[in-house]
């Protein structure tokens, strides 16, 4: 029972696969129409050996043979071209489908919520996305139009083969019951071998793209003998598996060669006792030696091509898993108060408003318990508190990034909800504590490679930061090189470049999450200088370990495991001696 429901979710998930190629319908009609032109072509040219044998040959017609040959020649150039044809037409469909496929993929990873990257490992997606993809590309070149095309050509040589003679036909096939069981054996340890092969891969992707991501820290701690251990467990499952796969292999050949030769055994003895009563010719004989082995040489591969289908469709399966994914919930479609035709929404003042906004990431362990407040537009609120209190969550509930539990989040008055997320998020501007930037030219980090931002508005905003003249200092000004995350500049650099690319796009909305808690001083006071210029007639939101970057906010709150523990002005909690004067206190020892 459990093998008839993974047959039939096998087809579904075939027939799914196959709706990528609908735009390329003419030519997945026309490879196939090629398979059946192949199969039906493949059993002549050993027909023709038998008429040059029996004919020609027997009656000393050597003119007549040479036209044969000739004819011979051409329908071999004919089949070669047509077999060309057909190989680089599925192989052009199975690349472009995958093309496709990768494309629709990316494109659902981009847009997912980010919730699901909590969850997800990034090696997985890069598994998924190159890895079990490349594999659907073998469904199409290799998988199920090929099988088609090598069981047609199978059934046409066996019924020329019985129409010659059908009483050698099953004599030669007699051994034919070895094959099966071979190819059945054959086909379930690949299978198997397959299976630990794509799981050992996922788990290499995962750990190497974990680690390289992690290599600082585990340096520092001298952690390498322990991950190589661990990498050489994993890496050692993948060689295991391969091996296993190359033992059925090894096993496999010989014995479709054995069975090759008794049948080859068989032709030549029960023709021997048909040709000497005369019931058949040599014509014959030699035709079924080329028949064999035309039979042969599909069936040898028959069973590996079923293994690379099958694997495939697993691929495939884990691909769909990603596409139909439920995590995205932040569509057009699905934002409240969409229509058809969207005005869109081109400014907006910035005044937010939290009313008893409840949060969590995991369903019963809250983050913000109620939390309320307002920011009138253009004003500014900083958020302190011990790590651990919510103070990030709020601004990643703030844009959307991920949907809060209860209460409600306003702009403008207007919940966030009812704005279209991508608008919504055009309007805010963040700058992270961890920078993360592309590997591309200064320009292109800081445009986030916008072609509609030109380079004087991205210089105007670097004379603004007070960052043009340090980026000038560098080879090829702004379009310097940076490396992969950044690593060939400052940490402090890649702060600013950061506060830079939050500030070219005039948000509405200005986000500082630890923006200066990494950065030396000097970075600091560029900073702060553009801080103090571009915060007027913005809605900023500061969260900052450095009480320093606050204490000219309008309003500051304090925060402590989810809730709101204090607000006011710098100079009244100073005043108020609670856990804002404790935090500010022990800051400035730190400092001192």
């Amino acid at each position: 029972m459990t093998e008839v429901k993974k047959k039939a979710l096998d087809l579904k998930l075939l027939v799914r696969l196959f709706a990528f190629s609908a735009p390329y319908k003419r030519t997945l009609y026309f490879a196939m129409t090629l398979s059946i032109v192949l199969a039906v072509i493949t059993p002549l040219r050993p027909r023709l050996i038998e008429m040059s044998v029996d004919k020609f040959i027997a009656n000393k017609d050597l003119h007549g043979l040479l036209m044969l040959g000739v004819f011979q020649m051409v329908m071999l150039l004919v089949e070669t071209g047509l077999r060309f044809w057909f190989m680089y037409r599925i192989n052009w469909l199975g690349q472009t489908v995958v093309n496709d496929i990768r494309t629709t993929v990316f494109k659902k990873i981009l847009n997912q919520d980010i919730a699901f990257f909590d969850k997800t490992p990034i090696g997985t997606l890069t598994t998924r996305t190159i890895n079990d993809i490349e594999s659907v590309n073998d469904i199409f070149s290799e998988g199920f139009i090929s099988i088609v095309a090598d069981l047609l050509t199978i059934l046409s040589i066996i019924g020329v083969m019985l129409y010659s003679d059908w009483r050698l036909t099953l004599v030669c096939l007699t051994a034919f019951p070895l094959l099966i069981l071979a190819t059945w054996w054959f086909k379930e340890e690949v299978n198997k071998s397959f299976q630990r092969v794509r799981n050992a891969v996922a788990a290499l992707n995962a750990f190497v793209q974990e680690h390289l991501q992690g290599m600082q820290l585990v340096q520092a701690f001298v952690a390498e003998n322990r991950e190589l251990r661990k990498f050489d467990a994993i890496n050692t499952e993948h060689r295991d598996a391969n091996i296993k796969g190359i033992f059925a292999y090894s096993v496999f050949f010989p014995i479709v060669d054995i069975i090759l030769a008794i049948s080859l055994g068989l032709l030549v003895w029960y023709g021997a006792v048909r040709i000497i009563h005369l019931h058949t010719t040599q014509g014959v004989i030699v035709s079924f030696v080329m028949y064999l082995n035309l039979l042969f040489r599909p069936l040898r591969m028959m069973a590996d091509k079923f293994n690379v289908l099958q694997m495939g469709l697993v691929a495939g399966d884990r691909v769909f898993a990603v596409l139909d994914s439920t995590e995205n919930h932040l569509s057009r479609e699905d934002a409240a108060g969409y229509s058809a035709t969207p005005t869109g929404v081109k400014t907006i003042a910035g005044d937010i408003r939290f009313e008893d906004v409840r949060f969590s990431y995991k369903p019963g362990v809250p983050v913000l318990k109620g939390i309320s407040f307002h920011i009138p537009a253009g004003k500014t609120m900083a958020v302190v508190g011990h790590t651990g209190a919510g103070k990030t969550s709020l601004i990643s509930i703030l844009n959307r990034l991920y949907e809060i539990e209860g209460g409600s989040i306003k702009i403008d008055g207007k919940d966030i909800k009812e704005y279209d997320v991508h608008e919504l998020r055009s309007h805010i501007g963040i700058v992270l504590q961890d920078v993360f930037l592309f590997s591309g030219t200064i320009a292109d980090n800081i445009s986030m490679r916008n072609p509609e931002i030109d380079r004087d508005s991205i210089v105007h905003v670097c004379q603004m930061l007070g960052i043009h003249n340090f980026i000038m200092s560098l080879p090829g000004n702004y379009d310097f090189d940076i490396m992969e995350r950044g690593n060939n500049i400052s940490q402090g650099q890649r702060q600013l470049l950061s506060f830079a690319r939050a500030l070219l796009y005039d948000p509405s909305v200005l986000i500082l999450d630890e923006a200066t808690s990494s950065v030396d001083s000097e970075s600091e006071q560029l900073i702060q200088h553009a801080i103090d210029t571009l915060i007027q007639g913005r809605t900023s939101i500061v969260i900052a370990h450095r009480l320093s970057t606050v204490r000219k906010a309008d309003e500051i709150i304090v925060m402590d495991h989810g809730h709101i523990t204090e607000r006011g002005n710098h100079e009244n909690l100073i005043a108020a001696k609670g856990a804002y004067f404790e935090l500010y206190t022990a800051v400035e020892k730190v400092a001192g």
